[in-house]
């Protein structure tokens, strides 16, 4: 897993650069996996969860399984499949299984385990509320951001780009982050899990809205093919990050899939002219 600078070494307030933008006029970025790392964070969440769930596992946590947790987090498209993604660990399946097929693998694991994402999701945003009500600096410790994302975001803002997170994350937890490190986005500008849409329709609510230049970037290859599959939303200019939650495969894929551009971490920091190579 990347090392990343820890909570506190890209704050707000630093002297910010100066770019010649070619601007979006709304820049709506991924919260996990573009502007936020929370690997540790995800697998302690996700094996309290799943001891509620499944019954407090007898001894310690197993050896390596925060290791094979951690290459398979790409499948995870929303916090209540971490948990059952423990549960095929522990079952048995094989990681490539796992990476491979695990679309086919979740209704098959809530079937044979009687459970629902409802109930998951319950447990996984208990698990995260109570840890942030007793020990909010212990859960914000285990969450990096990104080198240069959060100057970055503050400069895009600087220069009149409205800045929007639309992120299956809860919006309170993203609200937590991102004001520990000085970053206040107003409630209309996060659009977190509550509000029970795809990530598609919350973009076409903002081009409703009247925004009509919209940079969409994502760590997920299938939340951005979505966006690609709504015809009124062919004027959205989707970026991979490939520096989030993504495989070879995914950024292989992106690089054959037209109307979606490759971004490196290098390119996001650096002007928006950089990001088309224009």
């Amino acid at each position: 897993m990347a090392a990343f600078p820890g909570l506190g070494e890209d704050k707000i307030g630093a002297p910010l650069p100066s770019y010649p933008m070619m601007t979006p006029q709304t820049l709506a970025l991924d919260f996990d996996g573009v502007v936020c790392d929370g690997l540790l964070e995800y697998f302690a969440t996700a094996w309290r969860a799943y001891g509620e769930i499944f019954g407090p596992p007898e001894g310690p946590t197993p050896p390596q399984l925060a290791d094979r947790f951690y290459p398979l987090r790409p499948v995870v498209e929303s916090g209540w499949e971490m948990p059952l993604l423990i549960h095929g660990l522990q079952r048995g399946l094989a990681d490539q299984d796992l990476l491979d097929h695990w679309p086919t693998l979740v209704p098959q694991l809530l079937t044979e385990t009687d459970l629902n994402p409802a109930q998951l999701g319950a447990a996984v945003d208990g698990v995260r509320d109570r840890w942030i009500q007793t020990h909010l600096a212990d859960w914000l410790s285990l969450h990096r951001f990104y080198p240069g994302v959060l100057l970055r975001i503050e400069t895009a803002a600087a220069a009149g780009v409205e800045v929007v997170i639309i992120s299956t994350k809860e919006g309170r937890f993203i609200q937590q982050l991102l004001g520990q490190q000085g970053m206040d986005l107003g409630p209309d500008q996060i659009f977190g899990k509550e509000i029970k849409q795809p990530k598609y329709e919350t973009l076409r609510q903002l081009r409703r809205q009247g925004r009509s230049s919209i940079w969409f970037v994502e760590d997920r290859l299938p939340a951005l093919t979505a966006v690609q599959q709504q015809s009124d939303l062919q004027e959205v200019q989707l970026f991979l990050a490939e520096w989030g939650y993504n495989t070879v495969a995914d950024r292989h894929q992106a690089c054959q899939t037209r109307g979606v551009q490759s971004l490196k971490l290098e390119q996001f920091i650096a002007p928006f002219s950089a990001w088309t190579g224009s």
